[in-house]
C-alpha cells in the first residue's frame, strides 16, 4: 500500500517532470493532403504547398494559418526583442531540485549496488528493457507523433505509446508536447524553455528547477490556442486525466513489484535499481538531447543553429541525436536521413506495415541535398541506404 508520504514523493516527482526532450514546432499541418493507399510515406517535394501551411514545409515554423478573429499565435502582439532586454533572475523552485537530487542520489546507490554484484542479473536486465521499450513512447509517440504530426496512427497504436511514455514518467502528452512546440518555434531565444545559450546544465536539467523566463511563460499560454490538436486525441486527454495514478502503477508499482514477484528480488533493491536508476537514466538520455545535441557535433544541414549531429546521443535516445537535421527537417518523421542509426524510424515502418502508422511525412534527398549545399557546414554526405522509394530522386 501507498503511504501519505510516498504519494507526497510521487506528486513532486511528477510535478518536476516538465518537458524533457527536443524541440518542435507548433500546430503544424505539416503540409497535409489525404494518404495515397499505395504510398507507406509521404515525400515532400520543396515546392509543395497547402491552403493548411502559410509557408511551405521547408520552414521550420510553418503554423496553420489564423484565422480573422483569432491572432494569440501572432507575432504582432509579442516582441522578443524587450524579453531579451529584460533583467532576469530565475529563482530555484525547491521541490523539483530537492525530487531531482533524490533521484540521482539514490540512482548513485543503485550504481553501487550494481557494481558490486548486490543486485541480480535479471534485475539488471528488466531495467535495460524498460528503458528501451519505454523510449519508444518519447521518440516514436510525444515526440515524432503528437509534438510534430510526422505521421498518423491508428488508435491501437497511440494507447500503446501513451502507455510507454507514461512508463517514463515524463509529464502527461499534452505538457510535453506543448512545451516542446514552444522550443521549436522559439528555439535559442529567452522564449526557449531549455535555451541552451544559458549554458549545458540549464539546457540539460537547470530549467526544470528554476523559474521559466516569463517568455517562455507567455509562449506556452499562446500556443495552447495553436495546440488544441492534441487535446482533440482522446488518448490525450485521457493519459492527461489519470497520469498520476497511471505514473504510480506503470512507472513505480509493475517495475518494483515483478523483480520482487518473478525471481525474488528484495523489494529495496528493486525499488532502487527497476524503479529510481531507471527512472533516473530515462530522464537523463532525454536531457542529453536538449545539451549534448545542441553543443557538441556537425552541422551538416544548418550551420547557424545550434543543433547537432550527435552520433553517441543518437545511440542512446533510439535515433534522436541527429538533432540538426531534426531541427531543419522538423515534419520529417525520421529525424535523420536514411542509413543513420535510428532505432525509432525502424519502430515506425513495422507498424507502417500492418497499417497503424501511415501518412509519413519525409524530405526528399533533393531537398536535403540543397538546403546542405545552401547552409551546411560542409560535413554533408552522401544518403547511405537510400529507401527504394526514394530512387527516382536520385541524381
Amino acid at each position: 500500500m501507498i503511504t501519505t508520504s510516498y504519494c507526497r514523493l510521487l506528486t513532486s516527482v511528477s510535478r518536476s517532470l516538465n518537458t524533457i526532450m527536443a524541440p518542435t514546432q507548433q500546430n503544424v499541418d505539416a503540409c497535409d493532403a489525404p494518404p495515397h493507399s499505395q504510398l507507406k510515406m509521404r515525400l515532400i517535394s520543396s515546392d509543395y504547398k497547402s491552403d493548411n501551411c502559410v509557408n511551405s514545409c521547408d520552414n521550420n515554423n510553418s503554423v496553420l494559418r489564423e484565422s480573422a478573429s483569432d491572432k494569440i499565435n501572432s507575432e504582432t502582439d509579442f516582441d522578443i526583442s524587450k524579453y531579451e532586454a529584460m533583467e532576469f533572475r530565475p529563482k530555484i523552485k525547491w521541490p523539483d531540485l530537492i525530487v531531482q537530487l533524490s533521484l540521482h542520489l539514490v540512482s548513485i546507490y543503485g550504481l553501487f549496488l550494481t557494481f558490486t554484484n548486490q543486485v541480480k542479473l535479471y534485475t539488471i536486465l528488466f531495467a535495460l528493457a524498460t528503458i528501451y521499450t519505454s523510449g519508444f513512447g518519447i521518440t516514436a509517440g510525444v515526440h515524432r507523433l503528437w509534438s510534430h504530426r510526422a505521421y498518423r496512427a491508428r488508435t491501437p497504436l497511440r494507447i500503446l505509446l501513451a502507455v510507454l511514455f507514461t512508463i517514463t514518467g515524463q509529464r502527461d502528452i499534452y505538457t510535453w508536447a506543448l512545451d516542446h512546440r514552444v522550443h521549436h518555434k522559439y528555439s535559442e531565444t529567452v522564449a526557449d524553455p531549455h535555451d541552451v545559450r544559458r549554458g549545458f546544465w540549464f539546457a540539460h536539467v537547470g530549467w526544470l528547477v528554476l523559474t521559466p523566463h516569463p517568455a517562455v511563460e507567455n509562449r506556452r499560454i499562446a500556443l495552447q490556442k495553436t495546440s488544441l490538436d492534441l487535446l482533440a486525441d482522446p488518448v490525450v486527454r485521457i493519459q492527461k486525466l489519470i497520469f498520476i495514478p497511471s505514473f504510480g502503477l506503470l512507472n513505480i508499482a509493475l517495475p518494483v513489484w515483478i523483480p520482487w514477484y518473478y525471481w525474488g528480488e528484495s523489494l529495496l533493491i528493486s525499488f532502487v535499481i527497476s524503479f529510481v536508476t531507471r527512472f533516473t537514466i530515462t530522464l537523463n538520455v532525454a536531457y542529453c538531447v536538449n545539451s549534448f545535441a545542441h553543443l557538441w557535433g556537425n552541422k551538416p544541414y544548418d550551420r547557424f543553429i545550434l543543433s547537432v549531429e550527435n552520433q553517441m546521443v543518437s545511440l542512446a535516445a533510439l535515433g534522436e541525436g541527429w538533432h540538426n537535421y531534426h531541427h531543419v527537417f522538423p515534419w520529417d518523421y525520421r529525424t535523420s536521413e536514411l542509413g543513420r542509426f535510428n532505432v525509432s524510424t525502424r519502430f515506425i515502418d513495422i507498424f507502417s506495415k500492418i497499417g497503424w502508422a501511415y501518412d509519413l511525412k519525409a524530405a526528399t534527398p533533393s531537398m536535403i541535398s540543397n538546403r546542405a549545399k545552401r547552409s551546411g557546414d560542409g560535413t554533408f554526405e552522401e544518403i547511405e541506404e537510400p529507401h527504394p522509394e526514394f530512387t527516382e530522386y536520385k541524381h
